[in-house]
């Protein structure tokens, strides 16, 4: 039987950020997968991590502080942030991105201007400096594993970051085409591959090779402490011993069940790697594990897309609907809400009930645009500089020629329709949104067109004439974020509040110290890194 003093489950970015903790503490690390790939959501994701007060930030310019950043997630709370676990991911973040830069191949920069999601609270940053993200990364160092780390299908070109597209720059200037070749020439890849790719080169680095397709199933205890882990490889099962395991395997979202008795609202659209089955849930609650957060999740508004467009059949629907000329309407054919707000804050409108009804009052609900909208905006294509006017959406896409056709045609109150329209239209035409405050946030400009940065033509603008469209939008989420309560190393406590010797959580299969809300870009992955980081380092003192 193999043994390990400190054993990881998860390859995300929590999971590979606490084996390389861990390995550095002096501790003999396995690490396990239970996809053939490595790299989970994080994978998948833009590889943003938002920590406050960061040294990057600081060599910027960019003030922040540490009451700042605690005032600004207890303002978010609504009573569901633990004030220590709060202090303990503010103080620890500067020190895991100094950690990483100096034991890894992992290499940060500052976003320098993207503001927090929700900048006009106390302590938020509307000049930004709090998001950070890694350099390109050559692929070609991680040898076999290169082609071993699963790739996004929602980001389809690898050789840019986010800090390169317009939702990165204050003034968008376009990658040229002839960096964008030598980059894939030499394979170099941004985004959450970057984060990855530098990461798991960090563990490779150290000896520590994944073992993937291995599905952890049962924690092995003696004495209420863990003594080993049971396992399900290409092999069969097996057993480890360790008195250390990370629970690092994401969240619950793909399983039904779960999401059922568990979260708050309707979550039909998970966007996350298929294998997030709450594992890791599961075996934390059958050694007594305390839970928390449960009803909560990243949320994201998602629209049903072809499987050709894209293998999941789904698109995250993020910078559409903060463009001019859009709005959202649910089934009685009336605006909702803001829609230029950020996407885990949007969650909240798909939840909200019509008790007269005994119904979700916002869903179904669709984003409206016409033909000028799409001939510049068009949906999963990209921002376009200029005009095409040929080009008009796929058939996939709902469309008619008039307001009153496209309300019959996707089910809705046409009188109702005409109306909202009609009164969005006067408001957005003297930039104001008096129903909702559509652009009276830095996050709503930031994320409209950047032609119009900081002006709130940037986000409000008349529908226009027909022919009109209309997209279902859908409520999805990037993952669940409840689990195991922990302490603030991550050790997980029972449900008496007692740690149980031995197991911790991180990332998100942990109850989230974010609670309801998020920070600001990169919210997602940095709880996951410093909680990960935390919980190597306690791990491996633990022996």
């Amino acid at each position: 039987m193999d043994q390990y003093d400190v054993i990881v489950l998860g390859t995300g970015a929590a999971g590979l950020t606490a084996a390389i903790t861990a390995h550095e503490g002096g501790a003999k690390v396995g690490l396990f997968e239970k996809a053939d790939t490595v790299g989970g959501t994080s994978a998948w994701s833009g590889g943003q991590v938002w920590i406050p007060n960061n040294p990057h930030q600081r060599a910027l310019g960019k003030p922040d502080s540490r009451d700042d950043a605690l005032t600004y997630l207890l303002s978010l709370s609504h009573g569901m942030i633990a004030p220590h676990m709060a202090e303990a991911f503010v103080d620890t973040g500067p020190e895991m991105v100094d950690f990483l830069e100096q034991c890894s191949p992992v290499s940060f920069y500052s976003i320098p201007d993207f503001p927090d999601y929700h900048p006009e609270f106390p302590g938020g940053k509307p000049e930004g400096g709090r998001t950070l993200e890694c350099r390109l990364f050559p692929f070609g160092e991680l040898g076999d594993w290169a082609d071993r780390v699963g790739t996004s299908p929602y980001y389809l070109d690898y050789t840019i970051t986010v800090g390169e597209t317009t939702l990165g720059q204050p003034v968008p200037v376009e990658v040229p085409q002839a960096e964008k070749a030598r980059r894939r020439d030499n394979d170099e890849r941004g985004m959450g591959l970057a984060l990855i790719g530098r990461l798991l080169k960090g563990c490779l680095d150290r000896g520590i090779e994944p073992q993937t397709g291995c599905r952890a199933v049962e924690l092995v205890m003696r004495d209420g402490a863990v003594a080993g882990l049971k396992l399900e490889g290409p092999d069969g099962p097996f057993e480890v011993a360790t008195k250390n395991v990370i629970l690092a395997t994401g969240g619950f979202e793909w399983d039904a069940d779960m999401v059922r008795a568990f979260t708050r609202g309707p979550m039909t659209h998970p966007l996350s790697i298929e294998t997030n089955t709450g594992d890791g849930l599961k075996m934390a609650m059958r050694v007594g594990a305390m839970l928390g957060n449960m009803r909560e999740a990243w949320w994201m508004p998602v629209i049903e897309v072809p499987t050709e467009v894209n293998r999941m059949g789904k698109q995250l629907l993020t910078y559409e609907r903060t463009m001019p000329g859009t709005l959202m309407v649910n089934k009685q054919g009336k605006r909702f809400t803001n829609e230029a707000s950020n996407y885990n804050a949007f969650g909240a409108a798909f939840h909200e009930q019509d008790v007269s009804r005994f119904d979700y009052a916002n869903l179904p609900c669709w984003l409206i645009f016409n033909q000028d909208f799409y001939a510049k905006y068009p949906f999963v294509g990209g921002l376009r500089d200029e005009y095409e006017h040929g080009l008009t959406p796929p058939q996939w896409i709902a469309g008619a020629p008039t307001l009153r056709e496209l309300a019959d045609r996707i089910g809705i109150d046409a009188d109702q329709f005409e109306a909202t329209v009609d009164r969005f239209n006067g408001h957005a035409a003297s930039a104001s949104d008096p129903d909702f405050r559509r652009g009276e946030s830095a996050n709503d400009l930031w994320w409209g067109d950047p032609a119009w940065r900081g002006d709130k033509r940037a986000t409000l603008g008349a529908l226009g004439d027909g022919p009109y469209y209309a997209v279902e939008v859908k409520s999805g989420a990037l993952g669940t974020k409840g689990g195991p309560q922990t302490d603030i190393d991550a050790n997980v406590l029972d449900v008496d509040g007692a740690i149980i010797p031995g197991l911790y959580a991180a990332g998100n299969v942990m109850a989230s110290p974010m609670g309801m809300t998020y920070g600001g870009a990169g919210g997602t992955l940095a709880p996951g890194m410093v909680f990960g980081y935390r919980a190597g380092r306690h791990a491996a003192a633990r022996g």
